[in-house]
């Protein structure tokens, strides 16, 4: 199988463009690859690593490659009991830009939504199902209810 790179960036750059416009950010998708690196990491640190294999064994090569950028399966699972938690958690995985990225939680709510419903076009209803079996009851409604209507 050869490796061709060049088709990677292009989806990427596709899928980033959509995300952008998604998320309501179609002239800055460097701000929107930034909010959904974030979300992504936010993600894995508070799913277990199985389920992460399995979720990324389901995304294309250009988001496999967003998610697992910077991974240690070796860190510590991250607790997280509600929205608010989760928006802190992402927020730190954003760094410096964190507060214009995520200017408030109503947009960081909006943004976490947008992503799992892009996300949604790679992801097996069932893989769906087997996260949102292991995230708090809060942070269940705002990623899931808007997904499976």
């Amino acid at each position: 199988m050869a490796l061709n790179f060049n088709q990677y960036a292009a989806e990427g750059n596709t899928f980033l463009k959509q995300y952008a416009k998604q998320i309501g950010l179609p002239d800055n998708p460097d701000r929107a690859g930034r909010v959904l690196t974030a979300i992504l990491h936010g993600l894995r640190s508070i799913i277990s690593v199985e389920e992460s294999l399995q979720l990324i064994a389901q995304l294309p090569m250009f988001l496999k490659a967003v998610y697992v950028n910077g991974w240690s399966i070796k860190a510590h699972k991250e607790k997280v009991k509600n929205v608010e938690g989760f928006i802190d958690l992402i927020r730190t995985f954003d760094g410096k830009t964190s507060l214009y990225d995520f200017e408030s939680n109503e947009i960081a709510e909006d943004y976490i939504t947008s992503t799992f419903m892009m996300l949604k076009q790679y992801v097996s209803d069932g893989e769906m199902e087997d996260i949102r079996g292991e995230l708090p009851k809060a942070l269940k409604g705002i990623i899931f209810n808007h997904i499976f209507i």
